[in-house]
């Protein structure tokens, strides 16, 4: 399961839609690896500026990993996460998460490029 959703939230969503402040704190609560990783980035890069803000530090253990995973690959996670922090969100491997400022920028296209992607592997990532 990706989420630890509460009673109230579940109750919320049966009943219509959830606004993204909610699911925000949901996705907070429960992925809290993935919360960390992301809210430092963006922070990272509102202090010190520059193009876009990334990791290059594998996580800890399995269960950080999954986290990033889920995250990034919800679509609903990720748009939410997008919105409330004013950034566009990029991944590559299993723990290379990079957040920009837009996605209009160059530097953000050439991230999530095929080759950028290639470039980017390793034989110690393989099976991250």
């Amino acid at each position: 399961m990706s989420l630890d959703v509460s009673p109230d939230l579940l109750r919320k969503a049966q009943q219509g839609e959830v606004d993204d402040a909610a699911f925000v704190e949901c996705v907070r609560e429960s992925l809290p690896y993935a919360w960390e990783m992301i809210s430092g980035l963006v922070a990272r890069l509102q202090v010190d500026g520059g193009e876009f803000a990334d990791n290059l530090t594998p996580p800890p253990d399995e269960a950080a990993r999954g986290q990033l995973l889920r995250v990034l690959a919800s679509d609903a996670m990720r748009g939410a996460l997008e919105r409330y922090f004013g950034m566009k969100l990029a991944f590559q491997n299993c723990h290379r998460v990079a957040v920009f400022p837009t996605s209009e920028s160059d530097t953000y296209r050439r991230f999530v490029t095929a080759r950028e992607q290639i470039l980017n592997q390793s034989p110690e990532l393989r099976d991250c």
